[in-house]
């Protein structure tokens, strides 16, 4: 079981993010790595295909970072981890909410010499959610290094102006412009760009509203993570946003009558009075 520490949960809310590490052990790394093998080969253990498949073998880039959205409901080993309660307990103690459901997990892969991911804003996203908040946790699947293509986060970028330019996310040609554009509008002159170095099975939590994004990977080694991105077990869909952001591909899940989440497709990992999903443990 993962908890953070008071020191690392006031680095958050200074920074925007803390990096950590112990968050999974080596057996749960090979068997995510052998999970991100199957799904990105098509392989769907329950049937049910993800959200958003971004990357499929032979069919896709191999210069792009292979991405897939919601991947705990193809795969019952990304289940374990993308639904565990201590994650979830963590996110809201962060976010201070009562408690937190998932929203979506992304399994990230980026093999030797792929592009990078164009830095953003998470909550930029997420205009048909109220709150409009989320806080990530990214779990690294190999040792990470500066040159690797690591996820890189700007200090104290959680405190600038939110942004609402979704910019260009796979590949683009210099994936600080946005950033940097949006830090001259803060009177940033040089933001400070932490990369996320950490050995397999640590990795970070961060802010929805922190900077961050990827190089790409100059290293020979593969860069693999999943990341939980989290929300207040309160949040609701906001009806007359749901075209904008992700809203098209998530909003497909909205009651035509409520705008309640239902838990079947956003299920509560953790809460304070001690409610989780009750099917979450027997599924995972």
């Amino acid at each position: 079981m993962f908890q953070l520490t008071d020191q690392q949960q006031a680095e958050f809310h200074n920074d925007g993010f803390v990096v950590v590490d112990g968050l999974i052990d080596d057996g749960t790394i090979h068997r995510l790595r052998d999970a991100f093998e199957r799904i990105f080969s098509g392989r769907f253990e329950t049937g049910v295909r993800p959200d958003e498949v971004n990357w499929q073998v032979g069919e896709s880039d191999p210069a792009k970072t292979r991405q897939i959205c919601n991947g705990w409901k193809a795969d019952l080993t990304i289940a374990g981890t993308s639904l565990r309660a201590d994650i979830g307990e963590a996110c809201a103690v962060l976010g201070d909410w009562p408690g937190a459901r998932l929203q979506v997990d992304n399994s990230l892969w980026k093999p030797p010499g792929a592009g990078s991911i164009g830095m953003h804003q998470d909550c930029t996203y997420l205009p048909w959610l109220n709150p409009r908040e989320m806080i990530s946790c990214w779990i690294a699947l190999d040792d990470t290094t500066a040159d690797g293509g690591t996820m890189q986060l700007v200090r104290g970028s959680h405190r600038w102006k939110p942004s609402e330019e979704l910019g260009e996310f796979h590949g683009p040609a210099d994936h600080q412009a946005l950033m940097r554009t949006a830090a001259v509008r803060e009177g940033v002159d040089d933001p400070e760009i932490v990369p996320v170095v950490v050995k397999k099975g640590g990795g970070s939590f961060h802010h929805g509203w922190t900077w961050h994004g990827s190089a790409p990977n100059e290293s020979p080694l593969h860069r693999r993570a999943l990341v939980v991105h989290c929300i207040s077990s309160d949040a609701c869909f906001v009806p007359e946003n749901i075209a904008v952001g992700t809203g098209p591909i998530y909003g497909r899940y909205r009651y035509q009558d409520s705008n309640r989440m239902d838990e079947s497709f956003f299920p509560v990992l953790w809460s304070g009075n001690g409610e989780r999903t009750r099917w979450l443990d027997a599924y995972a």
